[in-house]
């Protein structure tokens, strides 16, 4: 009896890390606090498909996270677009395979030739973005993180498996998400199904060979919204006047992409089962790659006018070309823009004044309703909204009063 008492009370302890009901009330007063930023935004927010959610860190005296939510419109039947967000569990997914498939001499950085195994599947057999010109999980992983590559996410979607992904969505408890195509290839469903074969190699030696797998199941969401606009451009270009349809695309709500951030961030605020299946150093390679700006990086690397820092940071910088950079904030985030949507999934932490917090948000605009013609108001919109949302949170913590000082050398890296 005693022992099942103490399992519920540790459990309860647990709950607020991954189940908490968050308030609905501050985040609305704040914005609203700030007509002059945004009242364009709160005078019609669900025509912009707003949704945030805040996440307040206090640490107790031993540097143990508490935390407290705040959203604002969150609704996880409400469909938005996911884009990039979908690679960051996608990438902690392929470190998990990694650790669990455990095999002598494969790692990270072992040499990954991916095959074509189905119509419309593409090769790779090089990578000459990489310090040895091979392609490699870690490479991909860097890519993901640093200016969100496309291709490389399409290679750790074959490399875990559609079925894989979507299974471990729902033994973390991600049951408002599923990932199921690659990005930028025009992956319908069929095709979506199919993922390559793949041979790794240590030293010219092959020491693992994935056979093309094919995954039987649908995952279907019937959710509001997935039916938008009143027109698009199909894969010719040409303008077909019919509403645009999400159906067949990646979910991921912003409840989901915070508990994935806070999952990889704060393991140990979480149950032991439901902690990811990873290894310290890979935790660590993550966490810097994922706050690490795209100039700072060697191989891959990547240079400026086209990189810049705030390239991949929307909250606080609003992915500014010009925007000046605190040098004493790092961000840890993933984004996503596309189809008029910019999200961002973010950890902003302040070294010099101990700040830190979780922000997760998303906002679209597509003014002439037509999809895929690559005009949307991500620069006077979505953008500047974003950035103004991570610096009214940001000074809001600033003046913040915490009863202990966090210790945040966990999240500090040379780089």
């Amino acid at each position: 009896m005693l022992k099942n008492i103490l399992f519920l009370f540790l459990l309860m302890v647990n709950i607020p890390a991954f189940a908490q009901h968050p308030d609905t009330v501050f985040l609305e007063r704040l914005l609203k606090s700030h007509p002059e930023l945004f009242s364009g935004i709160l005078n019609h927010p669900a025509h912009n498909e707003v949704q945030i959610l805040y996440t307040r860190i206090d640490r107790d005296k031993n540097n143990v996270p508490h935390f407290t939510s705040y959203s604002y419109r969150l609704n996880a039947r409400h469909y938005f677009y996911p884009a990039s967000t979908v690679k960051l569990p996608t990438a902690i997914f392929a470190l998990e395979k990694l650790n669990e498939l455990n095999l002598p001499g494969l790692n990270m950085r072992s040499v990954m030739k991916t095959d074509s195994s189905f119509k419309g599947e593409t090769k790779m057999l090089e990578d000459t973005s990489a310090a040895n010109g091979l392609p490699s999980i870690e490479n991909y992983i860097k890519k993901i993180l640093l200016v969100s590559d496309n291709y490389a996410y399409n290679r750790l979607y074959e490399f875990v498996g559609r079925k894989e992904i979507n299974d471990k969505l729902k033994k973390y408890g991600l049951n408002n998400t599923r990932i199921i195509g690659r990005l930028s290839v025009y992956d319908g469903c069929e095709a979506a199904r199919h993922t390559n074969a793949i041979d790794f190699y240590q030293d010219n030696k092959l020491i693992y060979h994935q056979p093309a797998q094919y995954d039987t199941n649908s995952y279907p969401m019937h959710l509001d919204n997935m039916i938008q606009g009143k027109g698009y451009l199909d894969k010719n270009d040409k303008l077909v006047m019919q509403p645009f349809d999400f159906t067949d695309k990646n979910v991921y709500a912003i409840a989901d992409m915070q508990s994935v951030l806070k999952r990889l961030l704060f393991p140990g605020s979480f149950p032991r089962r439901q902690q990811f299946n990873l290894k310290p150093n890979d935790y660590q390679f993550i966490y810097r790659y994922m706050s690490m700006f795209p100039g700072e990086s060697k191989k891959p690397s990547y240079n400026q006018p086209g990189y810049y820092p705030a390239f991949c940071k929307f909250l606080l910088y609003g992915a500014d070309s010009t925007a000046a950079i605190n040098p004493d904030i790092r961000i840890f985030n993933k984004v996503g823009d596309s189809y008029g949507y910019d999200i961002d999934n973010a950890y902003i932490v302040d070294f010099k004044h101990n700040v830190e917090f979780i922000l997760t948000a998303v906002v679209q605009s597509n003014e002439d309703g037509i999809y895929n013609d690559n005009k949307y108001e991500y620069d006077t919109v979505c953008l500047p909204f974003m950035k103004n949302l991570g610096r009214v949170i940001y000074e809001y913590e600033l003046n913040r009063t915490k009863k202990f000082t966090p210790d945040l050398s966990k999240f500090k890296f040379k780089y």
